[in-house]
């Protein structure tokens, strides 16, 4: 995910910040069931402070483009079609197994092409 945040705009941060995710989710870099960094972690990356950034999440939850989970934190929504949605969770799912495992991204796209080809 990347945000930047234009000092000099005439947008308040908080609303640079929901834009930045809502186009990024929209347009597919961001997709269901991703997780979002903490507030406090967003916050200290962007040099922010945490109540903007609690601000722009509660503004995302609002619009149903992110979910808070309580401690386990906040995700990207499912948004629009169940089976897009579904396939987008189990893509973020498998990704975070392989680096899990200490896989580079390229193997793990050589890992799903072959089994493309193979199905």
């Amino acid at each position: 995910m990347r945000i930047v945040i234009d000092s000099d705009s005439s947008t308040a941060p908080f609303e640079q910040l929901k834009l930045q995710i809502l186009e990024q989710v929209r347009d597919g870099r961001l997709i269901a069931g991703t997780k979002l960094p903490t507030v406090r972690a967003l916050a200290e990356e962007l040099g922010l402070a945490a109540n903007t950034v609690a601000k722009s999440y509660r503004e995302l939850e609002s619009l149903g483009a992110i979910e808070t989970r309580g401690r386990l934190g906040s995700y990207v929504a499912s948004i629009g079609d169940a089976t897009t949605a579904a396939a987008e969770r189990a893509a973020t799912e498998y990704v975070a197994t392989v680096r899990g495992l200490g896989l580079s991204d390229d193997v793990a796209r050589d890992l799903v092409e072959a089994a493309i080809r193979g199905a």
